[in-house]
């Protein structure tokens, strides 16, 4: 059933009113007869959430047993230990993505964007194991495959072709990674990456971890590179920590041409790591929005399937106190998400999908800081979860 009459809701914390849904989209008019209604009881409408960074087929949170973290502090020794633990437990990462996508639309999520290892250790398993994850959920959520060498690509022969049956196979994105300091020639990596993104008209997200100088050497690339191969609006910059630590003036002259090639920052706002700010990046046009990156996996031992606990993580990693504020690190998991990503339809206007979450709280600022349990979500007009809970 994808129509719907939710009667009775207060859209964005703001008057109480009545909304349509009609074959599965948000409409106006009154309810034809017999629409099924739900009765929000005067409850906070939200529109379904966006994980704009994730990593699906790594998760352990489906396992019955705690994953005992030992990883060195280096990104080297993440990447090695990962990779030696999946070859020793043959991790499924069918199962994992498939219960990590559940548990975040029971949490309200309706669009991930989540990066999928490829390498020569793994193959492209991981990635067909997330694409048929993909494939179930079709219909009540739309996942995106972001091919990602995470093992690097120049020092491990073969994987560019890897990455190249992967896009072949139905992954969405190409993935990079460090181009200087991972990969040690950044030209050769961003070649092969910009090659594979050419050959299949796919667009391009990027993992720049990289500190400094060296992360906004690496960013200047990606940058010259969009422009030559005129991919303006199709690349996006994950972490991209450098912005955090360079003086302002480097900052805004990068950010200034990320806004005009529409290169868009996707990040985790740790509290590790000097992280992009948000107000900075909005205020010089740049589309910057929100993830989780890894959960409960070898990297890290946090993290949930709730982006409204990231949007709380972003609010304080930023010190926004005041509502508007508070409003802003929602949007980095809404409304800017979609549009980072390139997620279409997106919102609570008349014509959008109708991807919808019922809180209760007296405020947008109060679901972000409170996170109360999701009371209903609707996805595609069909309600499919209640009390926090997806119903079968």
């Amino acid at each position: 059933m994808t129509d719907l009459l939710l009667r009775n809701v207060r859209p964005m914390g703001g008057t109480a009113t009545d909304v349509l849904v009609v074959g599965g989209r948000i409409a106006a008019g009154p309810a034809p007869a017999g629409t099924p209604e739900e009765d929000g009881r005067g409850m906070l409408l939200l529109p379904a959430f966006v994980e704009g960074h994730t990593h699906l087929d790594k998760t352990t949170f489906h396992l019955p047993d705690w994953l005992v973290n030992e990883v060195g502090p280096r990104i080297e020794d993440k990447i090695d230990t990962e990779r030696e633990w999946r070859a020793r437990t043959g991790h499924d990462a069918g199962a994992a993505s498939l219960a990590m996508a559940k548990a975040f639309l029971a949490a309200g999520t309706t669009r991930i964007r989540s990066h999928v290892d490829v390498d020569t250790s793994g193959g492209t398993t991981h990635v067909e194991r997330v694409l048929q994850t993909r494939e179930a959920m079709r219909g009540l959520q739309e996942i995106q495959v972001v091919a990602f060498p995470q093992s690097g690509i120049l020092g491990r022969q073969g994987t560019e072709s890897l990455l190249d049956a992967a896009l072949a196979m139905g992954a969405d994105i190409v993935g990079g990674l460090d181009p200087c300091a991972i990969e040690r020639d950044p030209v050769k990596h961003l070649d092969v990456v910009f090659g594979l993104a050419e050959k299949h008209g796919k667009p391009v997200d990027i993992h720049l971890h990289e500190p400094g100088t060296m992360g906004a050497f690496s960013l200047d690339l990606i940058l010259e590179r969009t422009r030559a191969l005129g991919m303006e609006g199709q690349v996006v910059v994950s972490h991209a920590f450098c912005l955090g630590d360079i003086p302002e003036r480097d900052r805004d002259a990068l950010l200034a041409r990320m806004a005009a090639l529409g290169v868009g920052i996707a990040t985790t706002a740790p509290a590790s790591r000097p992280v992009p700010l948000v107000a900075p990046c909005r205020a010089a046009g740049v589309t910057i929005f929100g993830g989780n990156d890894g959960i409960r996996d070898t990297w890290t031992p946090y993290g949930s399937p709730d982006m409204l606990e990231r949007a709380m993580l972003i609010g304080l990693r930023n010190n926004f106190r005041r509502d508007d504020e508070v409003a802003i690190a929602f949007d980095c998991v809404s409304a800017a998400g979609a549009k980072g990503c390139g997620f279409a339809d997106y919102g609570l206007a008349s014509g959008a999908r109708a991807d919808l979450v019922l809180v209760e709280a007296r405020s947008l600022a109060e679901a972000v800081v409170a996170r109360p349990v999701r009371k209903l979500v609707v996805s595609g007009g069909r309600v499919v979860a209640r009390d926090g809970a997806l119903l079968a």
